[in-house]
């Protein structure tokens, strides 16, 4: 997660940069069932609404917080499909509040009634996540589901109403770029205190729609206007953090934002943003699945690492005999193509790696979700060449998610 924010507070009341430092355990994303009402088109955990075997009951949920509080795990983002079809997720909530746990819920909205905002309000969740991708119509053919829109959008209010910190999640891509400053606008005009904008990646139904991802053109567009946004809204007081995700240039390019806007805080930003490091994957953000099986994050449910019912928890992160685990975890990371020749490679750590094997097969590749240029990163124009993103694979995304 890149927090612009933090980063443009950076200009105004600059902290002392140090080296990077890690927090004790990984932010765990846990998708506590893999059932949902909506089927998006984006989803990488391919949910749908029926029941799946195996998912942990609320007994072994509870074993799986101990050993998560064991491993010194800071903060959980409980998930689905959609987690609010458990009976017992305010149960889990409430438990893993109680052992200090930062607790926040990822959702579509659509289910939040009155009772269930009880429960929210009641339980102290740290933050609520719900995911919107365009305005009306274009959020309802995102969702599969007529009316998504306006019951998301509800539960966004009720929260709000509420003092709830609450905020909108947006995946781009190019049936909805054009929505991008709507969705802004959106944002004041309900009073929403987040925006969390993520590219697409290639995982789930994000790899099916991957010949929809934005182009480049479009994504460097997006991101001076959230950059411009951000940075508005903080000379006015107001007070709306904003982050994006899934991509991990977007430090390097809000390094060049200030470059040209204000060159003499750049010295000190690009500092601040080597202190960040970049892609976190396998070091400080975790996925626990369904069924408790363990990835490096949420996008590499094709690759498991161990299941927490058999393996405590901290043992599973921290065994780098794995291949894929050891090189996630290497200070630098290996890795070939543009991604290796980058001069920024201190920033952004190579940015995601799930979708160099998704499109390459060797997750040691250059990312191709990078948007920068050649001359952006110094690289000559006879250096590395892009990795062309070819058409889907059928037979290969149906071997990606079992």
């Amino acid at each position: 997660m890149f927090r612009i924010t933090k980063f443009l507070e950076e200009i105004e009341n600059p902290t002392p940069a140090g080296p990077r430092r890690n927090p004790p355990g990984p932010v765990v994303i846990w998708n506590l069932t893999r059932r949902c009402n909506l089927t998006c088109k984006h989803c990488y955990a391919l949910a749908v609404d029926k029941e799946f075997p195996g998912e942990l009951t609320t007994e072994q949920a509870f074993d799986v917080l101990d050993q998560l509080k064991a491993m010194r795990v800071p903060a959980l983002i409980l998930s689905g499909g959609e987690p609010l079809l458990r009976d017992d997720i305010h149960k889990i909530a409430a438990r893993a509040k109680s052992m200090g746990f930062y607790t926040a819920l990822s959702t579509n909205g659509t289910l939040i009634g009155k009772d269930d905002m009880k429960d929210i309000e009641d339980i102290g969740y740290d933050y609520i996540g719900i995911s919107i991708d365009g305005m009306r119509e274009t959020h309802d053919y995102f969702r599969r589901l007529e009316g998504s829109f306006d019951a998301s959008m509800e539960a966004v209010r009720m929260c709000v109403e509420r003092d709830l910190k609450v905020g909108l999640r947006f995946t781009m891509t190019q049936d909805n770029a054009h929505e991008l400053d709507q969705m802004l606008d959106l944002l004041d005009e309900e009073k929403v205190e987040r925006f969390y904008f993520s590219h697409l990646n290639y995982a789930g139904r994000g790899n099916h729609n991957r010949r929809d991802d934005a182009v480049f053109k479009m994504t460097r567009e997006a991101m001076v206007k959230l950059f411009d946004r951000c940075w508005n809204n903080m000379q006015a007081g107001n007070k709306q953090e904003f982050v994006t995700g899934n991509n991990d240039a977007d430090g390097i390019f809000l390094l060049q934002w200030v470059q040209e806007r204000f060159p003499e805080h750049a010295e000190h930003m690009r500092a601040k943003l080597v202190q960040w490091g970049g892609n976190a994957s396998g070091v400080n953000v975790a996925n626990i699945d369904n069924v408790g099986d363990v990835h490096p994050d949420t996008m590499w449910w094709h690759h498991t690492l161990g299941n927490v019912l058999k393996r405590p928890f901290g043992d599973i992160w921290m065994d780098t005999s794995n291949p894929l685990m050891a090189g996630l975890k290497a200070q630098p990371r290996t890795i070939g193509g543009r991604c290796g020749e980058c001069m920024h490679f201190d920033i952004c750590g190579g940015n995601t790696r799930v979708r160099a094997e998704q499109v390459t097969e060797d997750p040691w590749a250059e990312d191709p979700g990078c948007y920068l240029t050649n001359e952006e990163i110094g690289i000559a124009e006879d250096g590395a060449k892009r990795v062309e993103v070819t058409p889907f694979s059928r037979k290969r995304a149906a071997g990606a998610n079992g």
